[in-house]
């Protein structure tokens, strides 16, 4: 049964050399390069045989962009496709130039093509001094085609371009060499799937249907059926992890009825079924924690939580202070018969009268001396809490709920309240 648990692996896309074109690609005739500019993925390459190893195209991407904070300022510019790495932190900020599967926005378009280019090793100066052949939609709007050789024409400077439909250069790939025949295509993309049907050879575009569920709803789908079954796991359960079990341990059923029936019996659902492993942490599984460790630990928490607050109060008294000294230094002023000084320094401390710099600096000075008061206190209190290191065991029951509420507050709240200066609240202790 080991055998049938399988980890995702989260794979992270690595960023894509900028490779070389090579001799072929400069030759007297210029050699084609090949786009397929698809909504989940951009496979580009050279038309001639030996440029590209094996039969997977040179380059291969995902067909999304991503712009850095602060671009406009003069940051990090946009990325592209393997640039971005792991699209989960960031999927919140991506954005594809294809509604559905019609490229709509040419601005992020472009952004993929200069990708492709640069990455391919496209070196002429201004232009790129090759044709090109591009995919794009069945049926696409002609508003689309014209945006798109409008870019490639007057931004690039291409010397000629052919549009063609993916499936069907599939389909004349694949079927026998000198003969016309008909056939009916299913093209299942990751925004739609297309039925194309063919008529000795030609497409039948009257009778072509289009289905708006792809890859993309699949996997979407598929996401929120185990986010429901397995509520716990909801950050886990990403995206990329469910298009990962969909590319990598799922299949189409010939027979859908009959598949039902063996996944019925025991024994082939037992040798057949994968198990997908979510990651985890073996120090979540449980608390290695001793009584004496715990106490030790909620300590701790307690001494640290009165140093931080301690530290909290020392500053407060420290800018109290300073205010102090400034009302101070201005009634000086009036003793001393400056009345000019005073009153420009009343307007600027926002006072009308002497009276009412009399009763801030009253106030003030009554806050300052509950502070150092509260200092001094909070100072013998851990000493004492030092001393004991013995705390008996309901005290540090009492403390154990408010313990656990301050493993998740932030290191610059305050423990006590000092809104009201009038009141001094007690400071807890263990001893």
């Amino acid at each position: 049964m080991a055998a049938n648990v399988f980890p995702f692996r989260d794979a992270r896309a690595a960023p894509d050399p900028v490779l070389e074109a090579g001799p072929v690609a400069h030759g007297p005739l210029p050699v084609p390069l090949v786009l397929d500019n698809g909504s989940f993925q951009v496979r580009a390459g050279w038309a001639c045989p030996g440029q590209d190893p094996g039969p997977e195209p040179r380059l291969q991407f995902r067909a999304v962009c991503a712009r850095g904070r602060g671009g406009a300022r003069g940051g990090s510019g946009p990325q592209v496709g393997n640039a971005l790495g792991s699209l989960e932190p960031l999927r919140w900020m991506l954005r594809s130039p294809f509604d559905r599967n019609v490229p709509v926005n040419l601005e992020l378009q472009e952004l993929l093509l200069d990708y492709s280019f640069q990455h391919l090793g496209v070196s002429s100066q201004g232009c790129v001094d090759h044709p090109i052949v591009l995919t794009e939609a069945v049926c696409n709007p002609l508003y689309s085609r014209q945006m798109m050789s409008e870019l490639l024409f007057e931004c690039y400077r291409i010397p000629k371009v052919a549009y063609g439909i993916d499936s069907l250069f599939s389909f004349y790939h694949n079927k026998p060499r000198n003969s016309v025949c008909s056939g009916l295509i299913i093209s299942s993309g990751y925004q739609c799937t297309h039925i194309l049907p063919i008529l000795e050879g030609r497409l039948d575009a009257k009778n072509c249907k289009r289905i708006n569920l792809g890859g993309s709803q699949t996997a979407g789908y598929l996401q929120r059926l185990l986010q429901l079954k397995y509520p716990g796991h909801l950050a886990a359960i990403t995206l990329s992890r469910m298009e990962e079990i969909l590319h990598e341990h799922s299949y189409i059923a010939e027979n859908y009825v009959e598949e039902l029936h063996k996944w019925r019996c025991p024994d082939y659902y037992e040798n057949n079924v994968h198990k997908m492993q979510l990651p985890f942490s073996s120090k979540l599984l449980g608390s290695t924690l001793t009584s004496e460790e715990k106490q030790e630990r909620r300590q701790q928490q307690l001494r640290r939580l009165q140093e931080l607050n301690a530290r909290r109060r020392e500053e407060k008294l420290q800018l109290d202070q300073e205010r102090l000294d400034r009302l101070l230094y201005v009634q000086e002023l009036l003793e001393d018969g400056q009345m000019d000084q005073f009153h420009k320094a009343l307007i600027e401390l926002n006072m009308d009268s002497p009276e009412e710099l009399q009763s801030y600096i009253q106030k003030l000075s009554a806050a300052v001396e509950q502070a150092k008061q509260k200092i001094l206190q909070a100072e013998v209190n851990l000493e004492v809490d030092v001393v004991d290191s013995k705390p008996e065991t309901p005290d540090l029951e009492q403390l154990e709920p408010s313990l656990e509420d301050v493993e998740s507050m932030n290191d610059f709240d305050p423990l006590f309240s000092e809104e009201t200066p009038g009141v001094e609240k007690p400071v807890t202790t263990v001893q």
